[in-house]
């Protein structure tokens, strides 16, 4: 038999290996706060991606920009249209009495 002239090793080999410190030496570590981390079920959010988020980025950007240049440039008109309505009727008194005094 080719196991017999292996088992007296095999014997002094399980004699010096001690399972406890089998178990006690593993190869990988990890620390508490990991465990702890997995063990709470934190779930993972997936990345957006750059070409997706900057692209909703730029237009709602963009959007906003054009909305608040829209309703700033809307405001002006309508403060420089009351001026101007405003000094039309100044100017329109003399320019009356000066044609009734010319049809006089």
């Amino acid at each position: 038999m080719a196991s017999t002239p292996l088992a007296p090793s095999m014997r002094a080999f399980r004699q010096t290996l001690n399972i406890s410190q089998l178990r006690n030496s593993r190869t990988f570590h990890s620390s508490a706060r990991l465990l702890d981390s997995n063990a709470a079920g934190v779930t993972v959010r997936k990345p957006v991606g750059a070409f997706r988020g900057g692209m909703f980025g730029f237009l709602l950007g963009s959007t906003l920009a054009g909305a608040g240049t829209y309703y700033y440039i809307l405001e002006e008109y309508k403060v420089s249209n009351e001026l101007l309505t405003e000094d039309i009727y100044v100017r329109r008194d003399p320019v009356v009495e000066l044609y009734e005094r010319m049809a006089i």
